[in-house]
């Protein structure tokens, strides 16, 4: 196949509401942006079902009705909004060098890199079953819906713990699933969660399989697997929430860019801008802190007003 390249003022990358925002304004700026949908568009919300904590939505909004809601604003501006991944760059000179999966080649004055995370799971066949039933990875969008019921957390880190303690602040009950006979969190976390009556930890248990009719009502665990003394526990619960971290979609640009030990691609004092002159980041694959619908969409438009001021300075 013949290679096609064209040249573009602005490419983005990634669909979730960092990338969409951002090609919200940068089409109104006129910088006629690209964007490549990648693996999951829409992003990470298109696997939630009610998100009701984006302003503006005062009954909640279906996670992919919201994201459909942005991607068409972006496109009624003017935005070029494509499918495909983006498997190779050279940010080694500008324009930048962008190459898509189909082998399409794209030289871009600017690069905003919204590619987002990806929530870790467990790799059991039943997350994928009860996945938007009672499974998910972000306590903080889904702990509402189990208010007064039990629910588990899986991990020791201090994700798990805050998840944990912000679940026993609305659930009646909170598991905490961890592996190891010990917890990996700071010392103050661990003393939280040690403190709060309704959250109960379960060491050296495994979970090896969730349980329900129409949604999850209980998970299946193994007590020290492996151990003379193994045995099989089952739980009630009505929610199973992963807290064993996150994956930033970054590989693609590790070559060219910093990143934080677990691969977080790192901005320039807080700002959207890389170390190379250009080339921005918005959204998750940036952020190991908040990790919000919000804070996504805001750092979109942070990116997009860089890129802008960047192109009229070139």
């Amino acid at each position: 196949m013949t290679q096609s390249t064209e040249h573009v003022r602005c490419l983005i990358i990634g669909s979730g509401p960092a990338g969409y925002t951002a090609a919200i304004y940068a089409s109104r700026a006129n910088l006629q942006p690209v964007e490549y949908c990648g693996l999951q568009p829409g992003g990470q919300l298109t696997q939630t079902t009610t998100v009701e904590n984006f302003p503006g939505y005062p009954a909640g909004v279906d996670g992919n009705q919201m994201m459909m809601d942005i991607r068409e604003q972006a496109e009624h501006f003017g935005a070029d909004i494509r499918d495909g991944i983006i498997v190779k760059a050279d940010l080694s000179e500008a324009p930048y060098t962008l190459t898509v999966e189909d082998g399409h080649v794209i030289k871009a004055d600017t690069v905003i890199i919204a590619t987002g995370a990806s929530a870790k799971y467990l790799g059991l066949d039943d997350e994928r079953k009860y996945n938007g039933m009672g499974v998910s990875a972000c306590a903080t969008c889904d702990g509402f819906f189990y208010r007064k019921k039990t629910v588990a957390v899986v991990g020791g880190g201090d994700t798990a713990c805050e998840d944990a303690l912000y679940l026993a602040g609305l659930a009646k009950k909170v598991y905490l699933i961890v592996r190891k006979p010990y917890l990996r969190a700071s010392k103050v976390m661990q003393e939280r969660v040690m403190a709060k009556e309704n959250i109960e930890i379960l060491f050296e248990h495994n979970t090896i399989g969730l349980f329900g009719e129409d949604g999850v009502e209980g998970a299946h665990l193994v007590k020290r697997k492996g151990e003379p003394d193994e045995e099989m526990v089952d739980i009630a619960i009505d929610g199973f929430f992963l807290a064993i971290g996150h994956k930033p979609n970054s590989d693609v640009f590790k070559e060219w860019l910093d990143t934080d030990e677990v691969g977080y691609l790192k901005k320039i004092d807080g700002t959207p801008r890389t170390k190379i002159p250009g080339v921005f980041v918005a959204g998750d694959v940036a952020d190991p802190t908040y990790r919000q619908a919000i804070t996504a969409a805001a750092s979109g438009c942070q990116a997009a007003i860089e890129a802008e001021r960047y192109l009229l300075n070139q």
